[in-house]
């Protein structure tokens, strides 16, 4: 689609991608190192992805799991979907947020993804 930004990845350095994914920086990082996963196909709905489309985001997840480990060493991770507007969701082409997480970068981390850091929920 020709508003969404997701489909027009040209400004994007890419990090991995397979056949039908691909993933590159979040470009409102909730941490160093903070990850989206897209599948290539423009769907707003990660639950409405064929299978094979949910593997490939999924393979990506861990490859670029692996890779933060290596390049940031992370204490931790959050992973998120959101899915619709009451969800949070502003962009409407699926996506997953791979989220490093570094101990003491929040006071208490207790809660994980319920919103333990809201001052990054809104951007």
């Amino acid at each position: 689609m020709s508003d969404c930004p997701f489909c027009d990845l040209n400004h994007r350095t890419i990090i991995a991608e397979n056949k039908e994914a691909i993933s590159f920086y979040d470009g409102f990082p909730v941490s160093p190192g903070h990850i989206l996963v897209i599948p290539r196909r423009h769907c707003s709905d990660f639950f409405q992805l064929s299978p094979s489309e949910q593997k490939a985001c999924l393979e990506l997840l861990n490859e670029c799991q692996m890779q933060l480990i290596s390049e940031r060493k992370p204490d931790g991770f959050n992973i998120g979907i959101n899915v619709g507007t009451a969800a949070g969701q502003t962009i409407f082409h699926a996506h997953l947020h791979l989220i490093p997480r570094y101990a003491g970068d929040v006071e208490n981390p207790r809660g994980g993804v319920r919103g333990v850091i809201p001052a990054k929920k809104d951007y």
